[in-house]
């Protein structure tokens, strides 16, 4: 008796879960068999994004090539031209330049010469007798100064009778002269040298200032 009415409930029960499932089923708009539900709602995105177009790749910004010229080639013939005659100007540079330092590398020893050259030209200028002995062995030093300056390129200058010129005289005085016209060097006192063309010392001289005025009269 206890036995039947035990497999009569469990019979029930099967019964209703299979009519459950039944309603379940129609409710969702009838699945097909074997597909759980919500499976059909789990694949769209997957066909979404099978769908849905590739992006295309970016392409990189290139340079708009007709907005600028192409650089000029250089010319190379006029280059050359151009760096041999810079290079010959160098070597003449340095050629007179050297030769400029060799010639004026004894300007001060000749320079110190100049006032023994002084004081013998002035002992046979006050000389009485130019035939003695002494005065002459003191003309024969004077002579070997006066050559050896010219050896070494120096030269006196000849300042008398010749407008002054301060490039070349230095005016210790200005006197009046009826003879000799104004702005003439009139009187040496110190002889002016050139070494080279190029002055060694000034010459120190008298300048006239022209004839001298006349007295007015009464």
């Amino acid at each position: 008796m206890f036995g039947f009415g035990k497999r009569k409930k469990r019979t029930m029960s099967e019964e209703e879960q299979n009519k459950s499932a039944e309603e379940v089923a129609s409710n969702s708009g009838g699945p097909e068999a074997g597909v759980p539900p919500g499976a059909e709602t789990a694949q769209e995105p997957a066909a979404e994004a099978e769908s849905a177009p590739e992006a295309e790749p970016k392409q990189e910004a290139t340079p708009d090539s007709g907005s600028e010229e192409p650089a000029a080639e250089p010319d190379w013939k006029d280059r050359y031209a151009r760096t041999l005659a810079d290079f010959d100007n160098y070597r003449k540079r340095m050629a007179r330049d050297r030769e400029e330092l060799a010639q004026f590398a004894a300007k001060d020893i000749l320079k110190d010469l100049l006032s023994t050259v002084d004081n013998l030209a002035l002992a046979l200028e006050k000389a009485e007798n130019k035939e003695d002995p002494f005065v002459q062995g003191v003309k024969l030093a004077y002579d070997g100064f006066l050559k050896a300056l010219a050896d070494h390129g120096a030269t006196p200058l000849d300042s008398v009778g010749e407008p002054f010129d301060a490039n070349f005289h230095e005016a210790i005085a200005q006197l009046p002269s009826p003879d000799v016209a104004e702005g003439v060097v009139m009187n040496e006192v110190k002889r002016g040298w050139l070494l080279h063309g190029k002055l060694l010392r000034a010459a120190q001289v008298v300048v006239s200032s022209g004839a001298p005025e006349k007295p007015a009269e009464a």
